[in-house]
C-alpha cells in the first residue's frame, strides 16, 4: 500500500489491487481461450487482453505519484516559509 491514512488512499489502492486482478484474469482467460489453435495467437490475444488492465494499472500509478508529488511539495513550501521567516 503506498498512500496511507485517508480514505481515497484505501480506494486507490484497493483499485490498484483489482486492475493487477483484472490484468492478469484477461491475460490468463485470453490465453488459454486460443492456446489449443495456436501458440502466436494465444500469446497475442494475451498480451490484447491484459490491456485493460494494464491501463488501469497505469492510471492510478499515475494518480499516486501526482499525489505523492504533492505531499512533497507541500513539505517544501512549508520548509521555505519556516526558512523565509527566519
Amino acid at each position: 500500500m503506498r498512500l496511507y491514512g485517508k480514505p481515497l488512499g484505501f480506494i486507490v489502492n484497493f483499485l490498484l489491487g483489482s486492475a493487477w486482478a483484472f490484468m492478469l484474469i484477461g491475460a490468463t482467460t485470453s490465453f488459454l481461450t486460443f492456446y489449443p489453435d495456436n501458440l502466436i495467437l494465444a500469446i497475442g490475444s494475451a498480451f490484447i487482453g491484459s490491456l485493460p488492465g494494464m491501463i488501469a494499472v497505469l492510471l492510478l500509478e499515475h494518480i499516486i505519484t501526482n499525489k505523492e508529488k504533492l505531499e512533497e511539495l507541500k513539505k517544501h513550501t512549508q520548509l521555505l516559509e519556516e526558512i523565509n521567516n527566519k
